[in-house]
């Protein structure tokens, strides 16, 4: 019996090893299946997410395309996210010595102020000129200086005018008649009323005075001299006559003006007009009253632009009870513009670093270390630029000491680029033809060919409709270059073919380092 249980015993435990054999081998193949699955899906490496694939800081969790038409780039979860190899590395001493510093970008109220010199002219509404309808000699003067401030009603001057007697005469005559038939005829009575209104009523159009026309109803009697009044309260800006002066119909005798409110006429450039409406309040300051702050309305913006100095006039309506404010005056004008009425994210306009193409900024992501990132920037105003894309609220942005950071960007962005694996370099047999442009060689150099779709030579850019650059796996496409030599461009037109080669500057940006005419190059 106990020779059989001893053989049972040894099977079992043979039976038991080779179980926990499977099973450890089972777990193992399962852990190793799992681990697999985390970075291969159907074979492939898991990708955490899709890159902007000119370099741009904007990410997707899903494909896409940009603008352009070009495909997003994945990032695998085994290799290092593209956006480190741009950020910049410097040690806190040399932080300290570059004399670094940071502001945050934050939301708020975004307001322009737009600056002009303006001058003070009189209303043009409240310009007067007085003139007589009749010939005559002056008399004598009671406003006999300019300058003189005189009231509606008051005494300007006596006048002497044989007009002016016979009107009198005329009324006279008339106002008798009507006394002589006061009990006769009602059809004469009528005719005769009708000859004094005539009679009265030319003594008016002649603008003389109520007051004057009073009197000679009520003591029938005839002025040799007859006083001609102010027809509005102002200031007389100008005294045409002396006395003893014949005066003919028509002719300007003096100017007045009413000066409790008055004209600010400012000239505003035309990159400003854009900022300025009717209605808008404007704060007026001129230097013979420092201390005071003189508030209008903007009232009409006149619609021609003066060549000569690209600068429109715009009116502002100030009141001037006072009369501080003189004709002819200088002064500044301040318009205050509120962008929005809602607050929006800004960065200090020092912390913008605009390569011509493209604005960039540099992120503070601590410990030393520096992002340079592209952004959208909106309005400017008052030393802050508006950020429509690329930055979030509350990052840290380089506001001092950015360009020395980005001099080390750009070096590393060069040492960096020559990591890449595909080179095109031009060998010494491929000659460049004299029409040519040869530019760098100092970088990497990515080759293309296309055609010229346009040129900018004020901003030294080149359109060019290229085909793949499998290279920077580009598909075909219409882009915008920078070229490093402006002059180097005059040899070429638009629509002519060319072989190209570009290298990247700084992170996601390329210029054009070598062009030629595609008929003078020859592949050896």
């Amino acid at each position: 019996m106990s020779s059989m249980i001893k053989p049972l015993l040894v099977a079992i435990s043979l039976l038991a090893v080779l179980a926990a054999g499977y099973w450890w081998g089972y777990t193992q193949s399962q852990t190793t299946v799992a681990t697999s699955a985390t970075i291969t899906t159907n074979g492939e490496r898991k990708i955490l997410f899709y890159r902007n694939p000119m370099g741009l800081p904007d990410t997707s969790p899903v494909p896409k395309k940009d603008p352009m038409g070009m495909d997003y780039l994945p990032v695998y979860e085994d290799e290092e996210a593209p956006s480190e190899q741009t950020i910049v590395a410097i040690s806190t001493e040399k932080v300290q010595k570059l004399g670094v510093r940071t502001e945050t970008a934050e939301l708020r109220e975004l307001i322009r102020t737009v600056r002009a010199v303006a001058t003070v002219q009189t209303d043009e509404r409240k310009l007067f000129t007085v003139v007589t309808k009749f010939e005559g000699w002056i008399q004598r003067l009671y406003v006999n200086a300019t300058g003189q401030t005189v009231k509606k009603g008051d005494a300007l001057m006596d006048v002497y005018s044989p007009d002016l007697i016979a009107a009198q005469q005329e009324y006279l005559i008339a106002a008798r008649g009507l006394e002589s038939v006061a009990d006769g005829d009602p059809d004469v009575r009528a005719a005769m009323q009708r000859l004094v209104a005539s009679a009265l009523q030319k003594l008016r159009n002649w603008d003389v005075a109520d007051i004057e026309l009073r009197r000679l109803q009520q003591t029938g009697e005839v002025r040799q001299y007859l006083t001609v009044r102010a027809l509005t309260d102002g200031v007389v800006l100008e005294k045409k006559v002396i006395e003893g002066q014949r005066f003919m119909p028509g002719e300007a005798l003096y100017q007045i003006a009413d000066l409790s409110s008055v004209w600010m006429l400012a000239d505003v450039f035309e990159q400003d007009l854009g900022m300025i409406h009717p209605g808008q309040l404007v704060s007026i300051r001129v230097e013979a009253y420092p201390d005071k702050v003189f508030n209008g309305e903007v009232a009409f913006i006149y619609p021609v632009v003066t060549p000569e100095t690209r600068t429109a006039i715009v009116r502002i309506v100030l009141s001037n009870p006072d009369g501080l404010l003189k004709p002819a005056m200088y002064a500044r004008a301040e318009f205050a513009s509120f962008h929005s009425k809602n607050k929006v994210l800004t960065v200090p306009d020092s912390a913008v670093l605009d390569t011509g193409t493209r604005r960039v900024v540099l992120v503070d992501l601590g410990a030393g270390r520096f992002e340079p990132r592209t952004v959208k920037l909106g309005m400017h105003a008052d030393g802050y630029a508006e950020v429509l894309g690329g930055l979030r609220v509350g990052e840290a942005v380089v506001v001092k000491a950015n360009f020395l950071i980005d001099a080390e960007s750009n070096f590393k962005s060069a040492l960096n680029s020559f990591g890449h694996t595909t080179y095109y370099p031009v060998s010494d047999e491929q000659e460049i033809a004299s029409s040519s442009a040869v530019l760098s060689a100092a970088h990497v150099q990515y080759r293309g060919e296309g055609s010229i779709e346009a040129i900018d030579f004020a901003h030294a850019t080149v359109t060019l409709a290229h085909g793949p650059i499998e290279s920077l796996q580009w598909p075909a496409m219409v882009m915008d270059f920078r070229v490093q030599e402006p002059a180097l461009l005059q040899s070429f037109k638009p629509g002519q073919k060319v072989i190209f080669e570009i290298a990247e500057e700084s992170a996601g940006e390329f210029v054009i380092v070598r062009i030629q005419p595609a008929d003078t190059f020859h592949d050896h």
